[in-house]
């Protein structure tokens, strides 16, 4: 089918141009969006009439957009998501998903703004595409995450395992210290100790018996 766009069309062409697409694009996307009309020689003439008061509109809305994309590209978003230890999701994230947590961030948008090359199903920073304007199209960091502790160690550009297991050898190196350093403190703390129920600093290394008979 042949179709006058009505305004740019991503790998398709600029407002104004004549293209052949498949009826079902057309029929399904192209006209009930308003993005095209069929290229009838009516149609054809009733746009050149309109061609001009189409082109300014397009410009202030472009403008606009630009002025909101200025803010908007290069921001991130946190969702909080349950995911398996292999960071694998339960589920994956939608583009409503996302729209909401832009629009929650100050940002009016809609999930057809969102532009996404593929399914979002596991944990990490995703860089995905919001279109806000078919000629303004702003990057967006997606950091999906189990808790906002681990948001904000993935924004640090961290490992979160690495920051884990970093936490889980000082806790062990803590432990051994204790046992180096003190030769009777309670089994049951050094058990506490040891599951991270209480900090070493607050053993005592002298037991009180032993600083009474002093």
């Amino acid at each position: 089918m042949e179709v006058v766009l009505l305004e740019r069309v991503e790998k398709l062409g600029q407002m104004g141009d004549v293209v052949t697409v498949k009826n079902g694009y057309a029929r399904n996307y192209l006209l009930p969006q308003n993005k095209a009309l069929r290229a009838s020689k009516e149609n054809l003439a009733v746009f050149e009439t309109q061609r001009a008061q189409l082109e300014a509109e397009n410009l202030k809305q472009a403008k606009e957009a630009e002025k909101v994309g200025e803010k908007l590209d290069g921001e991130s978003v946190v969702l909080i998501r349950a995911a398996s230890e292999s960071q694998q999701l339960y589920g994956s994230v939608s583009t409503q998903d996302i729209a909401k947590a832009i629009t929650e961030g100050g940002f009016t948008v809609s999930r057809k703004q969102i532009i996404l090359d593929k399914v979002l199903k596991t944990l990490g920073l995703h860089d995905i595409k919001v279109r806000l304007h078919p000629e303004v199209i702003v990057s967006v960091t997606v950091n999906i995450a189990r808790s906002n502790e681990e948001a904000a160690i993935q924004a640090r550009g961290e490992s979160v395992e690495e920051v884990a297991e970093a936490k889980l050898d000082e806790r062990e190196e803590a432990v051994v210290n204790v046992f180096e350093s003190t030769a009777d403190v309670d089994v049951e703390e050094l058990e506490q100790v040891a599951a991270g129920e209480i900090d070493p600093s607050e053993l005592d290394a002298e037991p009180e018996e032993k600083k009474d008979d002093a």
